[in-house]
């Protein structure tokens, strides 16, 4: 894999990831909210249970995604940190 077409896929993952967050953020925790509320979710509205957890364990869920996906195309393209490139506690003493 070129640097290039590293990077280019770097920054696709992160424009649909972006994109998954603005909707989920944006999309259902503020504009369809009163349509979700109709929605209960352990006796809580739903609309309301997506702005204020939903969307920061969606958050979480697509940060792990990234990093998982990002340590896959690290590996392809042979940039992935090894004892060699990466320094250790004990190296600073």
């Amino acid at each position: 894999m070129t640097k290039h077409a590293y990077w280019r896929s770097q920054l696709r993952r992160i424009a649909v990831l972006l994109g998954v967050w603005a909707v989920v953020a944006f999309g259902l925790s503020i504009g369809l909210a009163p349509v979700l509320n109709e929605i209960s979710f352990g006796g809580i509205p739903l609309g309301f249970w997506m702005a204020q957890q939903g969307s920061l364990f969606v958050f979480v869920v697509l940060i792990w995604i990234y990093a998982r996906a990002s340590d896959r195309a690290d590996r392809a393209a042979g940039l992935d940190e090894t004892a060699a490139t990466t320094s250790s506690a004990s190296d600073a003493h």
